[in-house]
């Protein structure tokens, strides 16, 4: 049985997306890709339902996750419902492939005589609808001529060049038969990677090489008896990665854990239930913040949740809020997000406070209808998906902020914490 523990999470994997019409080739060509049937393959246009993943190694990018959607000219409810579903996959994608079906017409730069009917694919402006929305989210766009082997070399070779023209992308003519382009694909992929490739840490600047830091990791019923929970996992490798000393306790023994250290830690990460009751142990020349915080910094945009945290003082009983979630799990007693933040908040607002909860992928359209989103700290999707969701709340004109940030605030220790900008932040 293979040992999960030693897979890459899928928030730390190059999101790959294939994005195109239905039958354009997406499917054949992800299974080409991977050497692997993963998704189905037909002659039916619309046999794929639904996103399909494979998680893969590419030498020269890493762990990755190829994601197979739907068409995105699907109709009817089913059809709707798949389009939504890819337009979620692309909120997740560090680099999107899009494929042209071969008997579409380009707009400009095609020799006489090669093109054919527009009736059916026009001059594919559902393609350049979708390329524009990746383009302005600044994530990278190959394009790709499925079924490459339906024309002939010359005709291949003349459409890329005119859609590459076209639509200002690398494109590549590619064959899922044949097999033509599947190398030239991968080296684009790496291409890409490379070019927004930007080396993050979760602890930022605030650590450096033989930092002593100290890890208050109180283990209540969020963490699966035996186990860690994955930020405080992810967390811990990393900084021995950096080459920091590190030193783990729990909130009843964080007395114990600070008198063996013969200087005070450079840092101490502590879960954000119980930020005072650190803060109030806590060295003077240690720097303090909460997983939370650091993971607000790493996947989203912190500047925006701390200046939205100040909203908060904002709410009354008939403000409304939303909790968003990116995992999925059975509601626990005393669980952060659904009971304790919301206790608070009515603590602060009034009984009367609307809270709505939503969870995993879903993210409602209505968010003008919200005073505040608060944000989990997101470790189960990657950095693409948390900033297309904030946004979106950036252009309904919403606040949205953090667990980590909205605890903080509540106990009145934000600017007195660490949020992950490091020196810049602090002034030094």
């Amino acid at each position: 049985m293979e040992n999960t523990l030693n897979k890459t999470p899928s928030a730390n994997r190059t999101h790959i997306g294939f994005f195109g019409r239905m039958n354009a080739g997406k499917s054949s060509i992800v299974n080409a890709f991977t050497g692997q049937s993963v998704s189905i393959v037909s002659d039916t246009a619309g046999t794929t339902t639904d996103v399909v993943t494979k998680s893969m190694e590419i030498h020269g990018i890493g762990p990755c996750i190829l994601l197979d959607t739907a068409g995105f000219d699907d109709t009817g409810e089913l059809g709707s419902l798949r389009t939504e579903a890819a337009r979620k996959a692309a909120d997740r994608c560090d680099i999107a492939v899009v494929v042209f079906a071969p008997e579409g017409n380009v707009t400009a730069g095609m020799p006489a005589g090669m093109a054919k009917s527009r009736e059916k694919t026009g001059d594919y402006a559902v393609e350049r609808e979708w390329i524009a929305r990746f383009m302005d989210r600044e994530t990278p766009v190959i394009g790709v001529i499925g079924k490459a082997d339906t024309l002939s070399p010359e005709e291949a070779r003349e459409k890329a060049k005119a859609l590459s023209s076209e639509f200002h992308i690398p494109v590549l003519p590619v064959s899922a038969v044949t097999r033509e382009g599947i190398v030239a694909l991968k080296e684009e992929f790496i291409r890409s990677f490379k070019q927004t490739e930007k080396k993050r840490y979760i602890t930022g600047d605030l650590v450096e090489r033989g930092d002593a830091v100290l890890l208050v990791m109180p283990q209540d019923i969020q963490a699966p008896d035996g186990r860690l929970i994955l930020p405080q996992v992810q967390t811990i490798r990393e900084l021995l990665d950096r080459k920091c000393v590190v030193t783990c306790c729990t909130t009843d023994e964080l007395d114990d854990a600070l008198s063996q250290c013969k200087e005070p830690p450079k840092l101490i990460i502590t879960d954000s239930q119980v930020f005072d009751r650190v803060y109030e142990k806590k060295p003077e020349k240690s720097l303090l913040t909460s997983f939370s915080i650091l993971f607000a910094a790493y996947k989203g945009d912190i500047d925006y949740y701390v200046e939205s945290a100040k909203a908060i003082d904002r709410l009354t009983e008939n403000s409304r809020v939303l909790i968003a979630e990116c995992c999925t799990h059975a509601p626990l007693e005393e669980d952060i997000g659904r009971v304790k933040i919301p206790r608070f908040l009515r603590k602060k607002a009034g009984e009367g406070l609307t809270i709505d909860m939503t969870a995993g992928a879903d993210f409602p359209e209505n968010l003008e209808d919200y005073d505040l989103v608060i944000q989990c700290g997101a470790c189960m999707f990657n950095r693409k998906f948390v900033l297309a969701r904030t946004a979106r709340a950036k252009a309904a004109g919403v606040p949205m902020t953090n667990y980590g940030v909205t605890i903080a605030h509540l106990k009145g220790i934000l600017d007195k914490v660490e949020t992950g900008a490091g020196k810049e932040a602090r002034g030094q």
